[in-house]
C-alpha cells in the first residue's frame, strides 16, 4: 500500500509526516532501551526487519500511484510492540524508498503512518485481546498478523480518499472506490500474511522459544519439564 513519490498534495504528505513523527520518536526511545537491556534481541529484532523488508516488497499494481502487498509488520509487534515496529517499519520504508523506488521520500510519512503505525498497532490490538482471553497463541498471531495488514490497507484508502475525493460523492465515494479496488488483492494477501506469520511464530518456538518466552509471547518452560529433560 505504499503511495508513490509524488502522488500526494504537499500539505497531505506534511500533515501525515507530523503525525508520524511523535511515533517514531518513542519507538527510537523503546527500540533503545530493548537493546541496552536485552542485546540478546538484537538477532530477532533484524529478522523482524527483514521479514517486513522482504514481505511489503512484494507489490501488486493495484490503485494508480499505490499497490497492494503484504506489511508483515504483525510478527513484529506481536514480538516487541507497536513502538519499536514503528521505527522498523520506517527503515523499511526509508530504505525501499531509496532502493527500490517502491513509496517515495514525500510520501515516506503517509506510508509510515498506514504501515508502521496504525497496522501495527491494530494487529498488536487484536493479538492482546485474544490473548486476554485465553485464546490459541497461534489463533491470536493470525489475525493480529491478519488485522495489521488489513488495516493499513484500510488507512492508505482514507489517506487517498482525503487527498483525492471523489468529484460526486466527496471523501466517502473515494473511500469505498479505493477500498473496493484495494479490497481485490488485499483480503487474499492478508490470509496469507496470516498464515504465513503463524508458519514462522512456529518455528521461532522450535529455535527461539526462550526469547519467546522472555518477550512474554510464549510460556516459559514449567520447572517439572526441565527437570524431566535433564533427567532424560
Amino acid at each position: 500500500m505504499h503511495i508513490a513519490e509524488g502522488f500526494l498534495p504537499p500539505l497531505h504528505a506534511v500533515a501525515w509526516g507530523v503525525a508520524s513523527a511523535p511515533f517514531v520518536a518513542h519507538g527510537v526511545r523503546s527500540l533503545s532501551r530493548e537493546v541496552k537491556a536485552n542485546p540478546e534481541s538484537t538477532l530477532l529484532l533484524g529478522a523482524s526487519g527483514a521479514f517486513t523488508f522482504v514481505l511489503s516488497a512484494l507489490k501488486i499494481p493495484s490503485v494508480t500511484g499505490s499497490c497492494s502487498h503484504p506489511t508483515g509488520t504483525g510478527l513484529g509487534a506481536i514480538l516487541f510492540r507497536p513502538p519499536v515496529m514503528a521505527v522498523l517499519g520506517t527503515i523499511t520504508l526509508l530504505f525501499q524508498a531509496l532502493l527500490l523506488a517502491h513509496g517515495g521520500l514525500t510520501t515516506l510519512g503517509a506510508n509510515v503512518f498506514s504501515m508502521a503505525i496504525a497496522g501495527p498497532w491494530a494487529g498488536y490490538a487484536v493479538y492482546r485481546l485474544l490473548k486476554r482471553f485465553d485464546a490459541p497463541l497461534m489463533v491470536s498471531v493470525f489475525l493480529g498478523a491478519f488485522f495489521a495488514d488489513l488495516v493499513t490497507y484500510c488507512v492508505t484508502s482514507v489517506q487517498l480518499a482525503l487527498a483525492f475525493p471523489d468529484p460526486g460523492s466527496g471523501v466517502a465515494g473515494a473511500l469505498v472506490k479505493f477500498g473496493g479496488i484495494f479490497a481485490v488483492t488485499q483480503l487474499p494477501l492478508a490470509v496469507s500474511e496470516g498464515l504465513l506469520t503463524v508458519l514462522v511464530m512456529r518455528l521461532l518456538l522450535q529455535s527461539s522459544k526462550a526469547d519467546l518466552a522472555r518477550l512474554g509471547v510464549a510460556r516459559p518452560a514449567s520447572r517439572t519439564g526441565e527437570q524431566q529433560g535433564a533427567a532424560a
